[in-house]
C-alpha cells in the first residue's frame, strides 16, 4: 500500500514552515527533496571514511573506493546499462551533455547536421550551438505544436544522411510532455545518427532501460532523484565512449604521463579527471535504493493522480490557462492567469508557504512559441498530497484577487 503520510516522514524538510505557514513544496522539477536515509549516507561518509578514491592503499581509501564503485554498479543496474564502465559519474546533466558535445568536435565536419527539439532546456541547446560554431555543423529544430508536443512529421523531413546527432529530452521540464523517444531513436539510427536523451526530468517518474531504448547517450542529475546536488550520470554505449576524446585532462584519467606523451586510462576513468564528488556518487546510489524501495510504477501512478486532481482544480479558476496539454505528460502544470505576470503570482503564493517556479524555466524558446514571458510551474512529487494542492489553489485564487 502506498502511504503518502508515511513517506512524508522520510523527508525532514517537509516539517518546516515558510513565512509562518507549513511548507508546500511544488518545485520538484527544479530539484527534489532529500530523504533522511540519503542525508544519513552523506553524514556517514564524512564521519567515518572520508578519503580519496582509486589512489590509496590505506583502509579509508579502499572503503571509499568500494562504496563509490558499488554506487556505480547500482546506477548501472537501475538504468540497465550493459557495462558498469558505460556509466560516467559527472557533476550533473549539464556536465554530461558538455562531455558529449565537446567530444563530437573531433567527429564532425562543416555541413554535418544536428537535430534538436523545440522543447529543450537551455543545457541541451547551448552546448550544441557552441559545437556548431566550432565545427561548421548546422543545427536544425523539430518544431512543437500548441499542445506542447513535437511534430514528428517534421522530424522525418529533417533526417538525412547528413544527420550525425539527435538530442531530445525525455520529458519537458517546462511543460511535462513525455516525448516518444523510442520512435525518435529508431528513426535516427536508420540514417546512421547517434542520439542523446536528456533524462533529467524523466528519471524521477520513469525507470528508463537504456538497452531496450537502444539509446547512444542518456544523461541524468541525481538531485532530481532525491539525491544530492552536484552529481549525475552520463551513460554512453561503450563504442561511442571509446570514440570520443577526453573532456578534461588531469589526474585519474591517465594511464601514463611523460613530458613527451600521455596515454589515457580506459573507461570510465577516461572521462573522470580529478577528484570526483565521492560522497555525492555514494549518495546517488542510496537515493536510487530509496526510490526503488517505493517502486517507480507506484510513484508514477500516484503522481498521475496528483496531476489529474491539480489540473481539474486549477482549471476551475476563471482566466487560468495551462500550457502543455499533451495527453502523455507527467506531473507538471505550467499556467498563467490573464493579465497577471507569473512572477507576481509566485511571490504571493510563497508568502502563503507554497514554493513554485516562475519564469521561462531555462526553456525560453518554448515561451517565445507561446508569446509569453514565462509561466507559473507547479511540479508534484510522490511526497505531495491532494490537500496541499487544495491549499495551493486557494493561494492562487487569493493572488488573483489581489492582483486583478
Amino acid at each position: 500500500m502506498f502511504d503518502v503520510l508515511k513517506i512524508r516522514e522520510d523527508f525532514p524538510i517537509l516539517k518546516r514552515k515558510v513565512n509562518g505557514k507549513p511548507l508546500i513544496y511544488f518545485d520538484n522539477a527544479a530539484t527534489s527533496q532529500t530523504p533522511q536515509i540519503v542525508i544519513d549516507t552523506i553524514v556517514d561518509y564524512y564521519s567515518n571514511y572520508n578519503a580519496n578514491i582509486h589512489r590509496g592503499v590505506h583502509s579509508l581509501s579502499q572503503e571509499a573506493t568500494d562504496a563509490y564503485e558499488i554506487a556505480r554498479k547500482k546506477i548501472q543496474t537501475h538504468f540497465n546499462a550493459k557495462h558498469a564502465h558505460e556509466v560516467i559519474l559527472t557533476s550533473g546533466t549539464t556536465h554530461a551533455i558538455n562531455i558529449v558535445a565537446t567530444g563530437f568536435s573531433a567527429l564532425l565536419k562543416e555541413g554535418d547536421e544536428l537535430i534538436v527539439s523545440a522543447l529543450e532546456h537551455h543545457s541541451n541547446i547551448v552546448p550544441w550551438q557552441m559545437l556548431c560554431e566550432r565545427t561548421g555543423a548546422v543545427l536544425k529544430v523539430i518544431p512543437m505544436n500548441e499542445e506542447g508536443e513535437l511534430q514528428l512529421e517534421a522530424y522525418d523531413n529533417l533526417l538525412s544522411d547528413k544527420t550525425k546527432l539527435v538530442f531530445v529530452n525525455h520529458i519537458s521540464n517546462a511543460l511535462g510532455t513525455i516525448n516518444p523517444i523510442k520512435e525518435i531513436i529508431d528513426k535516427a539510427h536508420k540514417v546512421g545518427a547517434a542520439v542523446l536523451i536528456d533524462g533529467a526530468q524523466s528519471c524521477p517518474h520513469i525507470k528508463p532501460d537504456v538497452q531496450a531504448l537502444d539509446v547512444d547517450f542518456y544523461v541524468v542529475s541525481a538531485h532530481k532523484l532525491c539525491g544530492p546536488t552536484g552529481v549525475g550520470m552520463l551513460y554512453g554505449k561503450e563504442e561511442w565512449l571509446t570514440k570520443l576524446p577526453p573532456y578534461q585532462g588531469g589526474g585519474e584519467m591517465i594511464e601514463t604521463v611523460t613530458f613527451e606523451k600521455t596515454t589515457y586510462a580506459g573507461l570510465p576513468h577516461k572521462f573522470e579527471a580529478g577528484t570526483p564528488n565521492i560522497c555525492g556518487g555514494i549518495a546517488f546510489g542510496a537515493a536510487l535504493d530509496y526510490m526503488n524501495s517505493i517502486g517507480f510504477d507506484t510513484i508514477a501512478a500516484y503522481e498521475q493522480e496528483l496531476l489529474s486532481y491539480g489540473t481539474q482544480k486549477l482549471l476551475e479558476i476563471e482566466g487560468l490557462k495551462i500550457y502543455g496539454t499533451s495527453a502523455n505528460k507527467t506531473s507538471v502544470i505550467s499556467f498563467n492567469i490573464d493579465g497577471i505576470h507569473p512572477y507576481d503570482i509566485g511571490t504571493i503564493v510563497d508568502k502563503l508557504g507554497v514554493a513554485v517556479r516562475t519564469g521561462h524555466h531555462c526553456a525560453q524558446p518554448i515561451m517565445d512559441y507561446y508569446k509569453i514571458p514565462g509561466t507559473v510551474r507547479a511540479s508534484f512529487s510522490f511526497y505531495n498530497t491532494k490537500e496541499e494542492i487544495d491549499i495551493f489553489v486557494e493561494a492562487v485564487k487569493k493572488a488573483k484577487t489581489m492582483l486583478s
